[in-house]
């Protein structure tokens, strides 16, 4: 009976043993070898990430096609009907006030539910050839189509200069910044596409497709300060996760440039530009405009508004669009202000960076950064 027990406790203690050792071998093979440093290696270091990507969160569907055409700003400035698309719903807004789905009866027929404000209230849309809406009757008040985004397939808004722009050029390139006062970082403008060249370049003031429909810049360059820049690259690697990239726009720019556009805007617009006696952040290094594009398809992201429209579309609390349109411009916001990042109040597309107040006005050109940029 002792002699069975020995045994009986030889191979227990045999067992025991046995799986401590399966259980030490399985955590040697999960466990990357960690330096001393406290770094993964290399080759380890792609695919334990990989464990931690969370999926890419997926954004509302597409407005329907045939909606398209209706969505968009109705009315005198006084009354403004805005129609837009909400969770696969079509809905008007009347003077910003509450959502009001819509009933669709027929074609362009739509109808208010009840109970509501506008209860049982129909909306007949007339289109032109195109498909795009040019008037809504509401019962027996009609209200046109407010002409605020550019005319058929541009991407872009002109503005009709105050004065004539090659004037306002040579009278700012002979000014001169405000002086400033005060303990500044030198200077240390970097070019975006040399710090990560995933990220893609439109610069528009390169070519005339730009508000004011004239060349300012010499290239199509994106410089910013040291910090700045590694900030965006972070905000670009994030949104890859999530299989978009950043289109640049416009970055650093120069003082001049910046009086240019303030002379030259009428002053309803005015908003939408820096005042010279300031500076604006873009001088400084420490703004950049940008927008979304698509990895797969390398194509700009469509968002409420296009680029440096002057018009209420542009604001980033903007409700009007698509579900689609205000998911992805909510998708660039977050992305820009986890690195420190805040959005300009009328623009969603111009984002100042959190040291801005350390960096003097600029008003070097891109070729006096050349070569002496990295």
């Amino acid at each position: 009976m002792l002699v069975l027990e020995s045994k009986s406790k030889e191979r227990n203690i045999l067992l025991a043993v046995t799986l401590s050792l399966v259980a030490c071998c399985s955590i040697a093979l999960i466990i990357p070898n960690v330096s001393s440093a406290g770094e993964y290696p290399s080759t380890l270091r792609p695919q334990y990430n990989a464990q931690l990507t969370t999926p890419a969160p997926a954004g509302p569907l597409p407005a329907p096609a045939r909606w398209r055409g209706l969505i968009g700003e109705y009315g005198p400035d006084d009354d403004i009907l805005i129609i837009l698309e909400n969770d696969g719903q079509l809905c008007a807004m009347f003077k910003r006030g509450a959502l009001e789905p819509l009933n669709e009866v027929a074609g362009n027929t739509f109808k208010f539910p009840a109970p509501g404000a506008h209860a049982e209230q129909h909306l007949i849309f007339a289109r032109a050839r195109g498909g795009r809406a040019t008037q809504v009757a509401v019962d027996s008040v009609v209200l046109k189509r407010r002409q605020i985004e550019p005319e058929g397939r541009a991407n872009q808004l002109r503005v009709k200069p105050l004065r004539p722009v090659p004037e306002l050029m040579k009278e700012a390139r002979a000014a001169q910044p405000p002086k400033e006062t005060g303990e500044f970082r030198p200077a240390d403008l970097v070019e975006l596409t040399k710090l990560d060249p995933t990220i893609r370049l439109e610069i528009r003031y390169a070519t005339t497709n730009n508000f004011l429909g004239t060349v300012f810049y010499s290239e199509a360059r994106a410089f910013m300060q040291r910090s700045a820049a590694a900030a965006v690259v972070r905000a670009n690697r994030r949104l890859r996760a999530q299989g978009y990239g950043l289109l640049v726009h416009d970055a650093y720019r120069p003082w001049y440039v910046t009086k240019v556009f303030w002379d030259a805007t009428p002053d309803d617009k005015k908003v939408f530009v820096a005042d010279p006696s300031k500076g604006s952040r873009h001088n400084r290094g420490c703004a950049v405009d940008l927008t979304l594009y698509d990895l797969k398809t390398r194509t700009p992201i469509e968002m409420v508004s296009t680029y440096d429209e002057t018009s209420d579309r542009a604001y980033p609390n903007y409700p009007g669009g698509t579900s689609l349109q205000r998911w992805h411009r909510k998708l660039l916001r977050d992305a820009m202000e986890a690195e420190g990042f805040t959005v300009y109040e009328a623009e969603w597309w111009h984002f100042d960076y959190k040291d801005w107040q350390k960096y003097r006005i600029g008003n070097v050109t891109f070729e006096q950064i050349g070569l002496h940029s990295l």
